[in-house]
């Protein structure tokens, strides 16, 4: 599953280590997560998509 994490945290001036901490992960998770490495489970996708103010299906485009 792709994802614009990346893309959105860098709008929005935070840093992995600061999203991390708002998502109660540690900032490799987020790492893994905007690498395509690893899937989030429903419940941090939906803590990411809040932290950064959009909408889970704005987030993650499923392939």
């Amino acid at each position: 599953m792709k994802n614009k994490i990346k893309e959105m945290r860098k709008k929005l001036g935070i840093t992995q280590e600061m999203l991390a901490k708002e998502c109660k992960v540690v900032r490799q998770t987020i790492n893994c997560i905007e690498n395509d490495k690893y899937d989030p489970t429903l419940e941090l996708a939906f803590k990411i998509s809040q932290t950064l103010n959009v909408k889970v299906d704005e987030l993650f485009i499923y392939e």
